[in-house]
């Protein structure tokens, strides 16, 4: 499974919470470190961090971002996109691979 989630806090940023200004940079330092700690393959941008795995490994590291994300307001913001495709390993970059040969095929 390919699964792309965006956490973030909001609400009053919690007690020794590192910012006191909108930038949740922090928070989301946090989850993403979790997510490179697992191993899984994952792939961050600027809106979501893509992880791929089975099932229960990929939301056990959702969770555990999320949980850590927590820390810093009183509520936290999920998103979650999943492409569930059993018995295909490696999508996180074959899907792009496809991709690109299907644009350079019609150039």
């Amino acid at each position: 499974m390919l699964l792309a989630f965006s956490v973030a806090p909001s609400g009053a940023p919690s007690e020794g919470s590192r910012s006191d200004d909108a930038s949740v940079h922090d928070a989301v330092a946090a989850a993403v470190r979790i997510v490179r700690e697992s191993g899984l393959p994952n792939r961050t941008d600027s809106m979501f961090t893509t992880i791929e795995g089975d099932w229960d490994e990929v939301f056990d590291v959702v969770k555990r971002a999320t949980e850590a994300v927590g820390r810093y307001g009183s509520r936290v913001s999920l998103v979650i996109k999943a492409d569930i495709r059993p018995g295909y390993e490696g999508e996180m970059t074959a899907k792009l691979d496809r991709l690109e040969g299907a644009l350079s095929e019609g150039s």
